[in-house]
């Protein structure tokens, strides 16, 4: 995991008020009453999207919203644990999250001159264009620190209301844990629920994260296939012949690295010719859009599974 320079938030045991945006000390203070999660954002949500998070069972993008994400990942956790599938919170699921024991889910963070020097501003969006320069980084300091700290940028903004996003500055961020640790032997990608879970050479869950998979008119590949090879701060290879036309692009391209690039900072090669499991630009759209075939990752959680899987590791793709 990266070094972070981080200080600790003071927490203020106080309910929110109407009429006021959502803070770290509001989510900080959160606990699990009884009955489902609140329809609207709220502390609670995020608290424990950062929980799960920690578990290994990814909730994609921390935003305190109730979806889909956020439900698949709870009955992925559920699974985990041996507890009644439902995908709903409950007082089982609270306490084998950590509960009241859990500890600090927000954190304070100081901006480094480093963090700003990976920021390229605003990128365009025809690959012609983004064929032509050497790195596709960050477009805002915002972006960059909502994707350390797993986050959506609007809820960054947020919980930072009045921040400039300076060097310097300190802001509040989820504290979602280091990267898991372990081998994983076999990959489930599970089409019906929009999710991955790895597992290690015993059978046991050990991370379960939510992806984007193919549409009806380019379909994400069927069968079973393996790892062939995983590259960091890949170059993406447009193909028009191959896979699918973006504009007028009718030439082959060859795309630089950076997460904003189409398959976002890892490529885990499989198998089947043309087909990977990679990272995204956009990492909120997960539940919302389709890939063209391959299966998409946040940027964080297909680092992270790299760090897990190896040559040979077997890739299963289910209903």
């Amino acid at each position: 995991m990266r070094c972070l320079s981080l200080v600790a938030l003071p927490v203020l045991l106080a309910l929110p008020l109407p009429g006021l945006a959502l803070t770290a000390q509001e989510i900080e203070a959160a606990t699990y009453l009884g009955g489902d999660l609140p329809d609207d954002q709220s502390a609670l949500t995020a608290k424990l999207q950062i929980l799960l998070d920690r578990a290994g069972i990814s909730p994609g993008v921390i935003d305190g919203h109730k979806g889909g994400m956020s439900q698949s990942a709870l009955r992925a956790f559920e699974a985990q644990r041996g507890l009644l599938v439902d995908g709903l919170l409950d007082f089982d699921v609270w306490m084998a999250l950590g509960g009241p024991l859990a500890g600090p889910v927000m954190q304070g963070y100081t901006i480094t001159p480093e963090d700003m020097s990976n920021i390229v501003g605003q990128l365009p969006t025809d690959y012609a264009d983004l064929a032509e320069l050497d790195w596709l980084g960050y477009t805002s300091p915002a972006e960059m620190l909502a994707e350390r700290f797993h986050m959506d940028v609007d809820f960054l903004l947020l919980l930072n209301a009045g921040a400039s996003f300076v060097e310097g500055e300190t802001i509040a961020v989820a504290a979602p844990g280091g990267f898991l640790s372990g081998d994983v032997a076999r990959i489930e990608v599970r089409k019906g629920e929009s999710r991955l879970a790895a597992y290690d050479a015993f059978g046991a869950m050990i991370a379960n994260y939510p992806v984007t998979i193919g549409s009806n008119s380019n379909p994400s590949p069927e069968g079973t296939m393996e790892v062939l090879a995983i590259a960091p701060l890949p170059t993406y290879h447009y193909d028009p012949d191959v896979n699918f036309v973006q504009g007028e692009n009718t030439e082959p391209l060859t795309l630089p690295p950076g997460p904003n690039g189409p398959v976002g900072l890892v490529w885990i090669d499989l198998s089947k010719p043309t087909y990977g499991l990679h990272g995204t630009p956009d990492p909120a759209s997960l539940f919302q859009r389709n890939s063209h075939g391959c299966v998409r990752l946040t940027n964080w959680d297909v680092e992270e599974l790299a760090e897990l899987v190896s040559e040979g590791t077997v890739v299963e793709f289910v209903q």
